[in-house]
């Protein structure tokens, strides 16, 4: 992949210099959903998936883009002195987001680059493909101009970018995974703290199985905001009854002590989850630690549960294929993963069970929906780096 890129690069920009390889990865996130801006745990794993880089520096001061993924938009110029968000720039406002966070932390970009850009996520898929590309473009700034920053500095520095010039309210956990994955382990991360831990995922005879519906509901940005601020209204009318600082402090027992002083119905159910998959999410790593899978999958389910009814976050194709997967014999467990109304499953599904699992759940879901799903059996990969 690496070297048909850079023969692309060549024949597109042309020119001499010497020119740079980079990847960074998607993730998916095995449990703790929307956890991650109420000040809870994730446990998301980087994938072998993700977003490449081919990039050669300028001597003068121009950008140019170019997406092997979107072929038909042909060659985006801007400069370093144009840094602002642009509609007319589409998905080069990730990477311009970037270099702009770069620059308000003090570190000057002294001169242009040449990036071409190639991602095998399928986007809008709930696999980070925005985030992928922010820590791409944080690792190309650090090599190309010698930035010292770490790898949780470029994932914070995507973060903001997405925040503050994309103007998506995401939480840490994309752009965490995505620069700080390490082969055959999930991250376990407290969003609050920012304390991590590597845990090994050890599923001798099972396979992680993504399961993209091919479906993006055009509500999900406005939904997501929608959740947050009931999640936030929720958070200070518990601060009365209790000191809390976040969500994710909360036991379920101290929850449900306090629930009451919560006004609404619809932001105790919120609240409800945020704390409860939080709890989840702890007891699924420690399940994972004494290689208990069977009592991981069944956490995935309950997370599923939580999601569809108390967060309101799932939507009908993807319950059809969480209710066919967790019917399936082989499957240990399955739930939407990301930020919801569409995207992908994540499924932990045992090895003999892997290609019924394809064909069947395949099958069944283009009768019943009218379209195909597509499936990714996975492998978890390294965090982003120079190739």
């Amino acid at each position: 992949m690496k070297e048909k890129l850079i023969q692309q690069f060549q024949e597109l920009y042309k020119g001499e210099g010497e020119i740079r390889s980079y990847f960074a990865p998607g993730r998916v996130n095995l449990i703790g959903e929307h956890t991650d801006y109420n000040g809870g745990h994730v446990f998301p794993c980087a994938l072998t998936l993700g977003t490449y880089g081919i990039v050669r520096s300028r001597s003068d001061r121009k950008l140019r883009f170019y997406s092997a993924n979107f072929e038909r938009l042909g060659v985006i110029e801007t400069s370093l002195d144009e840094l602002v968000p642009d509609p007319k720039a589409n998905w080069t406002n990730y990477p311009k987001g970037v270099m702009w966070a770069f620059e308000k932390r003090g570190y000057k970009l002294t001169h242009g680059l040449d990036i071409l850009i190639y991602g095998n996520i399928p986007n809008g898929s709930g696999l980070s493909s925005s985030a992928s590309l922010e820590v791409l473009t944080g690792v190309i700034l650090k090599d190309t101009y010698g930035f010292d920053v770490s790898m949780v500095d470029i994932a914070l520095i995507g973060q903001d970018s997405e925040n503050n010039f994309n103007g998506c309210n995401c939480g840490i956990m994309d752009q965490f995974a995505s620069a700080m994955g390490k082969k055959d382990h999930a991250i376990f991360l407290d969003t609050n703290t920012l304390h991590y831990e590597y845990a090994p995922v050890v599923l001798e005879d099972a396979k992680i199985v993504i399961t993209n519906s091919k479906v993006k509901h055009s509500l999900v940005d406005s939904a997501y905001n929608d959740r947050r601020n009931e999640c936030e209204t929720a958070l200070k009318e518990l601060k009365t009854a209790v000191k809390i600082e976040s969500l994710g402090e909360l036991t379920e027992e101290e929850y449900e002590a306090h629930k009451d002083v919560i006004k609404d119905a619809v932001r105790q159910k919120r609240a409800k989850h945020a704390v409860y998959e939080n709890q989840r999410t702890i007891r699924a790593v420690e399940a994972l630690k004494n290689q208990d899978v069977e009592l991981f999958g069944k956490l995935m389910n309950a997370s599923h549960e939580s999601l569809r009814y108390d967060y309101e976050v799932s939507c009908e194709e993807i319950d059809i294929l969480v209710d066919l997967a967790q019917a399936m014999p082989g499957v240990l467990g399955s739930r939407i993963t990301g930020g919801g109304f569409g995207g992908c499953t994540v499924s932990i599904v045992k090895n003999d069970a892997v290609d019924t699992f394809i064909s069947e759940i395949g099958k069944t879901y283009q009768e019943k929906v009218g379209h195909e799903a597509e499936f990714y059996v996975v492998d978890i990969g390294d965090g982003a780096g120079v190739i």
